[in-house]
């Protein structure tokens, strides 16, 4: 119940009551029992409340059937997240996420909400009364595949910039975690940017990547959209696209927010590891950050900590907020994002062999350059398939590379 107060009140809402029912089945006309619906219809004329929201999912028989006892517009879980999303979305993709999430529960509930429209209109009704059936569900398809034809052409964008990201050598590292547990404000901090960061939960709805300097590694971090327990498969497949950058990273940075109950963090936890099963990113490495310990004691930390080993490895407690133990987290960072093979080669001296050396600085850990008459010789560090592409540059310009040993990224 504190968490739907908190979305609703994300989505802009006064709350002026609240009505709980535990321990049975949903009701088949209102979801709660029919003694519950007349109460929720005397609390909604008692406050002069304009609408109606539900934590959980309903039927549109049911919504009708309460908007017809209450007398007001009813909505459910979906669509309050729904609203929060149009509300903070800023960029294109985002927008047309939401309105292919929102179409596709039209889709879903179409014949129903127009035959129920036909009987006699209700809030949340008005209007589909006019339609014929086909016409409309018709009508809502082609929007549909409209919008999919629209997302597919920003994906096929996001692919190439992914490619050139990989191609210049870059590691990816995506936040990932419950929807107001401080990515953003870590993001902040370990990118110097300055994203949109506030307690209002759904914050970030767009992706958001920038360079981060890990000692000298050319690694790129991106902000994602934040996970939230019992979110609909639809908005989880409409926003396939943007979480894409979480199945693509090398290493995933799960923000969890420690300054809660321990309950909470066992509930938002699991929905994250759900979340990331559910869009296929299991697999790769995992650093769990424990976010807002200045927000608690050392006692209450220690006991979070010794509570999350039976189920979370790798965890490093910090303040995004006040930058505490970024260090010890780039350190982190930085060990499992790949190994780098020690090399150097040697060039004639040429305008070709000048330019890739001055590529080669921008793109690998260099050790030493040293320069004659005729011949450059540099020594550097880098992942095995950069090495690779270097080393067929170098032949190709006359010159030899030699490999040395493989080390990794932290020593």
């Amino acid at each position: 119940m504190e968490e739907l107060r908190s979305l609703t009140r994300a989505a802009g809402y006064e709350i002026v009551g609240s009505l709980e029912q535990v321990r049975r089945h949903p009701h088949p006309r209102y979801s709660i029992g029919s003694g519950k619906a007349t109460e929720l219809a005397e609390i909604a004329s008692a406050s002069s409340a304009e609408k109606v929201v539900f934590g959980n999912e309903l039927k549109a028989v049911q919504v009708y059937n309460l908007a017809k006892i209450t007398g007001v517009e009813v909505i459910d879980r979906f669509q309050l997240i729904l609203e929060i999303f149009a509300r903070r979305a800023s960029r294109r993709e985002a927008k047309l996420q939401i309105e292919l999430a929102r179409l596709q529960y039209e889709l879903a509930h179409a014949r129903e909400k127009v035959r129920l429209a036909r009987i006699g209109e209700q809030p949340g009704f008005l209007g589909l009364g006019k339609y014929e059936v086909d016409v409309y569900h018709e009508a809502v398809r082609r929007q549909v595949h409209s919008i999919q034809g629209k997302l597919k052409r920003i994906k096929k964008t996001r692919e190439l910039h992914r490619q050139r990201r990989r191609e210049s050598g870059f590691s990816l590292v995506s936040l990932a975690g419950y929807t107001n547990s401080g990515k953003s404000t870590l993001f902040n901090t370990l990118t110097q940017e300055k994203v949109p960061a506030d307690p209002d939960l759904f914050t970030t709805l767009s992706t958001t990547t920038r360079a981060v300097d890990l000692f000298r590694e050319n690694v790129l971090l991106t902000d994602t959209v934040g996970f939230v327990d019992k979110l609909p498969l639809t908005l989880i497949e409409a926003f396939r696209s943007t979480l894409e950058e979480t199945i693509f990273s090398d290493l995933i940075l799960l923000v969890v927010d420690v300054s809660e109950p321990l309950d909470e963090i066992d509930r938002k936890l699991l929905c994250c590891l759900e979340t990331i099963q559910e869009i296929g990113a299991t697999g790769i490495p995992v650093i769990t950050v424990l976010n807002k310990i200045d927000l608690i004691s050392t006692e209450h930390l220690d006991q979070t900590v010794q509570h999350l080993k039976a189920h979370m490895s790798n965890m490093i407690p910090v303040s995004a907020l006040y930058k505490t133990n970024m260090n010890l987290l780039k350190e982190e960072m930085v060990r499992p994002l790949t190994r780098r093979i020690q090399s150097s080669f040697t060039l004639p001296i040429s305008t070709e062999s000048l330019s890739l050396v001055s590529w080669v600085f921008d793109h690998a850990a260099v050790h030493k350059v040293a320069y004659d008459k005729e011949e450059l010789s540099i020594s550097f560090g880098a992942p095995p398939d950069l090495t690779d592409k270097i080393s067929d540059r170098v032949k190709s310009l006359g010159g030899t590379l030699v490999y040395g040993e493989a080390q990794s990224l932290d020593s």
